[in-house]
């Protein structure tokens, strides 16, 4: 009865709530305004799952990564958002493949549903700083040459969604912040979209759900990371005791 009564709280009253809330508000406006892509349906649903499994930062949620980079890559070439295409399939899938590997590598106290979270220090802030003005400008270039639509805010996206993948492969809290930056330019971009054609409203309700979702796994993660701090000062001082 007592792995019963685990298995099923797994996730929380709040977590469900919350799930629950994003896969009806997706479908209903799905239903009302779309009701032709079933492609940005299912990609919505994927992507709001694996946000959820993210936060309770349990490896399965990468694995939903990039499926839902796969399906985003083919929505956003359907409009000529070649950068929303480029970044998902060829950054954001695979560094969540690797995220996944290094998540099951580094799980906390062996509990492979929970990955042990990472401290980021000065000098790694500064490098990727550095890295990602690099690659901001980079592609800056790549987008224009390809005739990107919506120029600046699609590299805006591409900057937001390369910090994302890297603090998300370092196991840093902050990952959840950076993708809460990328849904905000994203719902920016697809309401652009919408001005052309309607049924992309479902796509922007998509990445509100997703900012929510993103807030909600940021301060998951900060809960976590100071039970897993507090349960190491413990294991010390127990230590110590028995020395």
């Amino acid at each position: 009865m007592q792995t019963n009564d685990k298995k099923k709280s797994y996730f929380t009253k709040t977590e469900i709530v919350l799930y629950l809330f994003s896969v009806i508000a997706i479908v209903v406006f799905y239903c009302i305004f779309d009701r032709e892509n079933l492609l940005r349906l299912f990609a919505s649903i994927v992507g709001v799952s694996a946000l959820i499994i993210n936060a309770k930062g349990n490896p399965l949620g990468q694995l939903l990564m990039v499926i839902f980079s796969i399906m985003y890559g083919i929505i956003s070439y359907n409009f000529a958002y070649y950068g929303e295409m480029i970044t998902y399939l060829g950054m954001s899938a695979p560094i969540a493949l690797v995220a996944m590997i290094f998540w099951l590598k580094n799980p906390y106290k062996g509990n492979r549903s929970q990955v042990r979270i990472n401290t980021i220090h000065k000098k790694e802030i500064i490098l990727l700083i550095i890295i990602t003005l690099i690659v901001t400008v980079g592609f800056y270039f790549v987008l224009k040459a390809l005739n990107t639509a919506n120029l600046l805010p699609s590299t805006l996206s591409v900057t937001t969604s390369f910090l994302a993948a890297y603090l998300t492969f370092r196991r840093s809290e902050y990952y959840a912040l950076a993708y809460a930056l990328n849904d905000i330019v994203l719902i920016i971009l697809w309401i652009m979209a919408t001005i052309e054609y309607i049924g992309y409203i479902s796509v922007v309700v998509c990445f509100v759900i997703f900012l929510i979702n993103d807030l909600y796994g940021y301060f998951n993660w900060l809960k976590m990371k100071k039970k897993q701090a507090q349960n190491s000062c413990e294991e010390i001082i127990e230590q110590d005791k028995k020395d």
